[in-house]
């Protein structure tokens, strides 16, 4: 079993800056795609960031320019750096990582608990 911990959610004013960490655990031999995933009440579960096993990265349109995922090199651990936050960034944030059969063919199997993050006006 993988089993993925999120932390760092918390709470910060509109413009201020949070940082979100996540780890993989359990039976993983390789570096896994990454990604965080963001739900807010009421609203789907949508994609906010993903990073690659080699390191590409791709971002919501709505957070290019202020969030940016990372990898501790090697890792099966990840980031997500959150500046110039707004109120409509609250949300439950989620880790999820995917596993892969061969190349290009992935599914995301992993899922954390996550981590609320709220962002006051």
């Amino acid at each position: 079993q993988v089993q993925l911990v999120e932390s760092g959610g918390g709470l910060v004013q509109a413009g201020g800056s949070l940082t979100l960490s996540c780890a993989a655990s359990g039976s993983i031999f390789r570096i896994l795609p990454m990604a965080w995933y963001r739900q807010a009440p009421g609203k789907q579960r949508d994609l906010v960031a993903r990073i690659t096993s080699g390191g590409s990265t791709n971002y919501a349109d709505s957070v290019k320019g202020r969030f940016t995922i990372s990898r501790i090199t090697s890792k099966n651990i990840i980031s997500l750096q959150m500046n110039s936050l707004k109120p409509e960034d609250t949300a439950v944030y989620y880790c999820a990582a995917e596993s892969c059969r061969r190349v290009g063919v992935c599914s995301t199997d992993y899922w954390g608990q996550g981590t609320q993050v709220t962002v006051s006006s």
